[in-house]
């Protein structure tokens, strides 16, 4: 007979922490054809390690599992998504589900097309997996991002480029193992103001679009089988300036003449955000000159500089690698120079 000081009971929750990178706009994004031809909102992330989000998830036994109090207040997604991590693992360990205080911290900046959102949201779930003593799939945790916050970026997924319907939490195509090795040089555009991401017009999805977005998805796809920077480069600038017809960056030309005339091989940017950058190709000679000299045309042009980073194109590793300028501090505006 089983006495019941040896029936086994879940051990009692302990705090639990979670950890999630940010990214540096879009090399591409659009409206893509999927596996049954259906168009899909998509895009391609560009990747940077930093800055990042870290989540804090301290359970509270007894609480109602929506008593989510996160700090700071207003990230409403964040606890959102806790709440949706809370019942998901509470069913799959057989622990009861409770509310907690969710604490985030990080310098992913608000509003400026970095993927804060997802940061937080991801950091999050992590933590609150953490606490359950689980550690969830990419697939599983694309779906609770999506929703909470209705669109999401695949900071979930390894380093390799996918193509990535945002609305839906899934990949649409692996374009590779890695990116072609670049050079970034990060700036603003539009003064460095938040964009509503979740306020812009959804992309369109005519016939003519379509055609026009399979071309760069080709062209992406090539550019990654073979490692070409150049071609990389042709494809996010033809991005970004289809990019513009909703955005409007009044320096948008201005900035994409620099980068030409410094010998650049394109130029990126968030498609809801405010985030750029110029791209040069570190295998050629004087790749440092030159990003040194896109600097200097930034601020000649008045375009906040922020930071200059690698895309090292190592598979299987988070492969961007970089760290903000020494004179530039990123705020809830931007970057703040000092």
């Amino acid at each position: 007979m089983t006495t019941s000081a040896s029936v086994l009971r879940p051990s009692p929750l302990t705090p639990g922490t979670g950890h999630a990178p940010s990214h540096h706009g879009e090399l591409l994004q659009g409206v893509f054809l999927d596996a049954d031809g259906r168009p899909r909102a998509g895009l391609v992330t560009l990747p940077v390690d930093t800055p990042g989000t870290r989540a804090d998830f301290t359970p509270l036994p007894g609480t109602p599992p929506d008593a989510v109090a996160v700090v700071p207040a207003g990230r409403t997604k964040a606890a959102r998504a806790a709440r949706f991590a809370v019942a998901l693992c509470a069913e799959r360990t057989g622990r009861s589900a409770c509310g907690g205080t969710l604490r985030l911290a990080g310098g992913v900046p608000l509003g400026l097309g970095m993927g804060s959102s997802t940061s937080d949201v991801l950091a999050s779930v992590r933590a609150v997996a953490d606490a359950y003593g689980l550690r969830l799939d990419a697939g599983t945790t694309a779906r609770l991002a999506v929703r909470a916050e209705r669109a999401s970026d695949p900071l979930m997924l390894d380093a390799r480029p996918v193509l990535f319907a945002q609305r839906e939490g899934r990949v649409l195509e692996v374009l590779g193992p890695a990116l072609p090795p670049l050079l970034v040089v990060g700036c603003l555009l539009g003064g460095g103001a938040a964009v509503d991401t979740l306020g812009l017009p959804a992309p369109a999805a005519t016939r003519a679009e379509l055609r026009v977005y399979a071309r760069l998805r080709d062209r992406l796809r090539r550019a990654v089988a073979d490692g070409d920077a150049a071609l990389l480069g042709r494809v996010a600038t033809a991005s970004a300036r289809r990019a513009q017809r909703v955005l409007r960056h009044p320096e948008f030309e201005a900035f994409v003449a620099l980068a030409r005339r410094t010998g650049a091989v394109g130029v990126q940017i968030s498609h809801s955000g405010s985030v750029a950058g110029v791209l040069h190709d570190p295998a050629v000679p004087g790749a440092g000159a030159r990003a040194e000299a896109t600097r200097r045309a930034l601020d000649a042009h008045r375009i906040p500089y922020t930071r200059t980073f690698t895309v090292a194109g190592e598979s299987n590793s988070r492969h961007a690698k970089g760290s903000p300028s020494p004179g530039c501090r990123w705020t809830a505006k931007g970057c703040s120079l000092h």
